[in-house]
């Protein structure tokens, strides 16, 4: 997945359970791994594969948040995402005289997925980066029996409270659940001069153009947090109030400047109280 992962909180068993499962779903869903299954899933000619439990179970996650997202967080991006040229391990990236290859907007819609049997039209590509990381986070916190932590990337999940620290400074105290942060700050690259990144808008199949550089929210679960800062960061200048219709705390930074929604305000304000 690219990124360190921080575990507190869990016995030595537990531990080696942690570090199998992230071994184990990087082989599964990386796209810079040969033989992963989604890769081979993206190679098949067929229009109906049979897949591995964890991968339908990712996938059934991924379809659940384009529904819950209204297909903004959208699993079909695979060719998108290569077209802006994240086509290598993103430390092998650099900038590139090459143009963008064409856009390719998502349709999640077309997939069917039926226990573990998937139904796709030709040349539909996946890629469930999406969901996966913070996916695997709560299934990690998931083989940890007592209060712990479990952090890559900036994202987090835990059980029993942790002081988690914020993008640009400051830190907060999460009680529980998950927070996560999106932007396009950190996996970005330049193709023919112009700055690209990992968020691919799946209404126009580019790099999602949004007033904000990052977007934080806390959740239940580290993945509804992740899903719905993707959501948020897509949705630009509509991002906080989406986020508020939901009850989600939402931290958002642009050019240095930080605005928080009325949930992430009102959030802070009871635990000042309390």
């Amino acid at each position: 997945m690219g990124v360190d992962v921080l575990v507190r909180g869990a016995t030595e068993a537990e531990l080696a359970d942690v570090r199998r499962l992230f071994e184990g779903w990087d082989g599964v869903f990386s796209r810079f791994v040969p033989a992963s299954e989604l890769n081979r899933v993206n190679a098949s000619p067929s229009s109906v594969v049979l897949l591995s439990r964890p991968f339908a179970h990712a996938l059934r996650e991924a379809l659940d948040a384009a529904v819950a997202t209204d297909g903004l967080v959208d699993p079909t991006l695979g060719a998108a995402i290569v077209a802006a040229g994240y086509d290598r391990d993103f430390d092998l990236l650099g900038d590139d005289e090459r143009g963008p290859g064409s856009a390719t907007p998502g349709r999640w819609r077309s997939l069917r997925l039926d226990g573990r049997l998937l139904s796709r039209p030709p040349g539909t590509v996946l890629d469930l980066n999406g969901v996966v990381k913070s996916l695997a986070l709560d299934s990690a916190l998931d083989l940890i029996s007592g209060d712990a932590l479990v952090a890559a990337g900036g994202d987090v999940a835990t059980r029993g409270g942790a002081d988690v620290g914020l993008p640009g400074g400051g830190s907060l105290r999460l009680l529980g659940g998950g927070i996560a942060t999106s932007g396009s700050t950190k996996r970005r690259w330049r193709r023919s001069g112009v700055w690209q990144h990992h968020l691919i808008d799946p209404r126009t199949g580019r790099p999602a153009e949004s007033r904000w550089d990052e977007v934080t929210v806390a959740a239940s679960s580290c993945l509804a947090a992740d899903v719905s800062a993707k959501a948020a960061f897509l949705l630009s200048g509509d991002g906080p109030d989406w986020l508020d219709e939901r009850g989600l705390p939402g931290r958002f930074r642009a050019d240095g400047k930080v605005v928080a929604n009325r949930a992430w305000t009102a959030a802070l304000g009871e635990a000042l109280a309390a």
